[in-house]
């Protein structure tokens, strides 16, 4: 009798779990409706688009298509490494884009903490449009902004000549250029990206900073104890992105602002993927080279977010 009432009870519990998660996905099926723009979106434009990654073991031709054409294997991989420009592409790829993580990572968070102590309003209002502007003007108009400045015949130069006689090509030396090129990324980005790190000072308790006014604890003593700690997930995070990232450099900035004269530093995989496959028609060629790239972008993510997890800071 025991055993048949507890299978009584086992069965209705079971019908009422059943009863619950129906009447949830009733409720959700508005939510649901709206998600499925987002999942066709992802299925469309980010999954489907995986399936030419086979063009890399193929001799890819447009007459036999994406399945049609002759399987090769490796041999596009081992044409790619063969090739002594392939270490230069990703060795400034890499430089570049390392670079720019180092030098760019530190300048939003100052920038944020900035203004999280302002306290006139206008004044923060101000400086903020200022700032967050430059991140919704296109490379374009980023690039040409940097070429007037910094062009031999641009306003710098100008004023150079004007004191010491002869012009300098900062846009035509790969250290000037580098320069340039990692601090036009930061101008652009550093106000955006300073708007995540003031969402996350927001959540800090405010209590915290009354309790160190009280300890006569200073500016800099709450922002090293209270505030930093506060963003050290949001800080962990980005940079577990950013890592993600590390083989990409935008394919915008660095085509607007290059030149001839410093391809030895500024011809990197995007610029590579253009020349070689659009231009050059080598499709296998060039994604072998955006296969090879995701894989170690793949790998350099599991890796950070596999070190940031021992520290219970892992993104998954």
């Amino acid at each position: 009798m025991n055993t048949v009432q507890s299978n009584a009870v086992t069965t209705h519990e079971r019908a009422q779990k059943r009863l619950a998660a129906k009447r949830k996905f009733k409720m959700n099926i508005p939510l649901l409706v709206m998600f499925i723009p987002v999942i066709l979106f992802y299925l469309i434009f980010k999954y489907l688009p995986m399936m030419g990654a086979v063009i890399a073991f193929k001799d890819y031709n447009f007459y036999d298509g994406v399945f049609g054409s002759p399987w090769v294997g490796w041999d596009n991989f081992e044409k790619l490494f063969n090739n002594y420009n392939t270490v230069r592409i990703i060795r400034n790829t890499l430089f570049l884009s390392v670079l720019q993580i180092v030098a760019a990572f530190p300048f939003p968070i100052a920038l944020a903490i900035l203004f999280h102590e302002v306290r006139n309003m206008w004044f923060k209002k101000i400086t903020q449009t200022l700032v967050y502007l430059p991140h919704f003007f296109s490379w374009i108009i980023v690039g040409g902004i940097v070429i007037t400045v910094f062009g031999i015949e641009g306003t710098l130069n100008k004023w150079i000549e004007g004191y010491i006689g002869e012009p300098y090509p900062f846009l035509y030396r790969p250290g000037s250029w580098v320069a340039i090129f990692v601090g036009s990324g930061i101008w652009k980005d550093m106000g955006f990206n300073a708007i995540i790190y003031m969402a996350a000072m927001s959540a800090i308790d405010p209590s915290l900073y009354e309790s160190a006014n009280i300890d006569s604890a200073s500016k800099w003593k709450q922002i090293t104890n209270i505030t930093l700690p506060g963003i050290a997930p949001t800080m962990i995070l980005l940079f577990i992105l950013s890592m993600g990232r590390v083989m990409e450099v935008g394919f915008d900035q660095v085509f607007i602002l290059s030149n001839g004269a410093v391809k030895d530093v500024a011809d990197v995989i995007s610029t590579y993927i253009y020349r070689v496959g659009l231009q050059g028609a080598q499709f296998s060629l060039t994604t072998a080279m955006g296969l090879f790239e995701s894989a170690v972008s793949f790998i350099l993510l599991l890796t950070v977010n596999g070190i940031a997890r021992r520290y219970q800071k892992g993104l998954f």
